[in-house]
């Protein structure tokens, strides 16, 4: 029987029109942008397309996208390309407690050369604060990045009001946006930010491509140096038939998010009020008093670990609130933040739907994880 996908928030599949798009470049049009004759000048129209179409979803000019090989590089050249513009200039970076790695070690290991660092708590809903942002910002910081959207539970952090009153100090900040693109309706003036990066395994495009926005007019060191690809910023040929399928999928992202995020969200509590249904008893929701994504549910099923129960419905894909590293499972560092105890931390799932759920799927996927967790308590009695 087909699995059950309800990780969306984890990798989406490549959706068909982005894989149509792409194939043409997979296979006779291989020329390198670079490149002066007519399969390389059909490469670079075909980045500068998919350019525009990120471009058109983010709501800026198509100068000010960069494309890089992720959302882990996008980080990555925002925070040390703006930490390491001015050699021999150390300063001070603000992030969250609830930021995904590719933001945390980035942070982390610019302390290594110098740069001060400072994590602002969020509160029980998982929301960071704007006045805590405020408070640890002083004359030396260079940039501030919160994310947008947390990639565990859904919710959506305050980035304009955040960005709003760093801009009154005269202070950079970055959003990573990996997880909002293509759900919620994500336009770089609303936010009021300088730099905001995107991640194409979340937006039905593939693995292995990524953007940042770099508001025009702010200066960044490049992390690769070789000749002047991506306006001097990302050194390297593009990867065009991936750039291209990034293009297509920014581009129905552009056309359909608004209907898609309230299919979205109408799955999401449905899969929450059967689950509630089937089990008897009302759940604990992380985020739920917050704005959220419409398409994720981070839920509690007490008295089981979250691992203990997914590895009992093998034909459900989603993931626990932990993340697991060499064999030892930690607890989340989200669910830490909003004061979890470890025990109710490890007994979340993490339920994300996405583009090719159907209500089939949810009522299936309720279904056999109430089956599971009845099973589980069952015999722990």
């Amino acid at each position: 029987m087909r699995p059950i996908y309800l990780d969306y928030n984890a990798t989406t599949p490549i959706g068909p029109e982005v894989q149509e798009a792409m194939l043409p470049f997979l296979a006779e049009q291989y020329g390198n942008p670079s490149s002066s004759h007519a399969l390389g000048r059909a490469a670079s129209e075909a980045v500068e397309d998919a350019r525009t179409q990120v471009a058109t979803l983010l709501g800026c000019t198509r100068e000010e996208i960069v494309f890089t090989s992720g959302g882990t590089e996008s980080n990555n050249l925002a925070i040390k390309g703006v930490a390491l513009r001015e050699p021999g200039r150390t300063g001070h970076i603000v992030i969250s407690a609830i930021e995904h790695p590719a933001v945390a070690e980035p942070a982390r290991y610019l302390q290594r050369w110098g740069v001060e660092l400072s994590v602002v708590p969020c509160d029980a809903r998982g929301v960071v604060d704007p006045e805590a942002v405020c408070a640890a910002l002083r004359p030396d910081t260079c940039l501030v990045s919160i994310m947008h959207a947390n990639n565990e539970i859904g919710t959506i952090q305050p980035i304009a009001e955040i960005a709003r009153r760093c801009r009154e100090r005269g202070v950079l900040v970055h959003t990573d946006a990996a997880q909002s693109v293509g759900k919620i309706a994500v336009q770089v003036e609303s936010l009021g930010v300088d730099l905001l990066s995107v991640a194409g395994h979340k937006v039905y495009a593939p693995k292995g491509v990524g953007a940042l926005y770099v508001r025009r007019g702010v200066a960044l060191e490049s992390l690769l140096h070789g000749a002047a690809h991506e306006r001097g910023l990302r050194a390297g040929t593009e990867n065009v038939p991936y750039i291209v399928g990034l293009g297509a999928a920014c581009r129905l992202a552009s056309r359909h998010v608004e209907a898609l995020a309230e299919r979205l969200a109408n799955l999401r509590d449905r899969l929450h009020t059967r689950l509630e249904e089937r089990m008897g008893r009302p759940l604990v929701v992380h985020g739920v008093e917050a704005p959220r994504l419409p398409n994720t549910l981070s839920i509690r099923f007490p008295g089981v670990r979250g691992d203990d129960l997914l590895r009992r419905v093998p034909e459900l894909c989603a993931s626990t609130g932990a993340a697991c590293h060499s064999g030892a499972t930690h607890v989340s560092s989200t669910l830490r933040a909003m004061g979890l105890a470890p025990e109710q931390a490890r007994e979340t799932v993490r339920l994300s739907v996405g583009r090719f759920t159907n209500e089939e799927e949810i009522d299936r996927a309720a279904d056999l994880l109430s089956e599971a967790w009845r099973g589980l308590t069952d015999s722990a009695d």
